[in-house]
């Protein structure tokens, strides 16, 4: 009964790390990460499609992305979806390819960055640890009920607390990651 719980909880508080990677892969640094478009969509023949679905997206150089629409006519389409983006970039269209310059960052805006991670792991710890309440409920409801002895209610405790600190340490080891990468000049 209680591999089921445990299994619950890994399986919850890895989703809540996969989460914060898949925020931090959309957040821009000073190199150019093909990651920093996936959540760009674009119309497609009537349906809102991803924009790696549509065109090949490579990393041409440190500083400049290349967007290459394997239909020549979604070339205007792609770009005028970039520039409706939250990113702020403005791309530069040669014939059939699409090339988005990175602007270098300034100090400024590397601390910005820095401050929304922050807070972006810190969501991730607040789900970890909501993950954690759900289980400790569902476990005092379960030894209310006596399906569960005081014993294996201490043991199954510790194991989830454990769980939670193992996932709080890996979130806060990305952000570490995150944070290097994001004050590196």
């Amino acid at each position: 009964m209680f591999e089921d719980i445990k299994k619950d909880a890994n399986e919850r508080m890895t989703k809540c790390i996969v989460s914060l990677n898949e925020h931090f892969k959309r957040m821009r640094t000073g190199r150019a990460n093909v990651g920093l478009l996936d959540g760009i969509r674009v119309e497609y023949y009537g349906a809102e499609m991803p924009l790696n679905q549509v065109a090949n997206v490579t990393v041409e150089d440190a500083r400049t992305l290349m967007i290459a629409p394997w239909d020549k006519s979604m070339v205007p389409v792609v770009e005028k979806a970039i520039m409706k983006s939250d990113l702020g970039l403005t791309p530069a269209t040669a014939g059939t390819t699409i090339r988005l310059p990175l602007p270098a960052m300034t100090e400024e805006r590397r601390k910005e960055l820095t401050k929304v991670a922050r807070h972006e792991a810190e969501n991730a710890r607040v789900a970890v640890r909501s993950v954690r309440r759900d289980l400790m409920n569902e476990l005092k409801d379960m030894l209310k009920e006596k399906l569960i002895s005081e014993d294996d209610d201490h043991r199954a405790q510790d194991e989830v607390q454990k769980l939670t600190d193992h996932y709080v340490a890996e979130i806060d080891s990305i952000l570490a990651e995150k944070e290097k990468e994001l004050l590196q000049v």
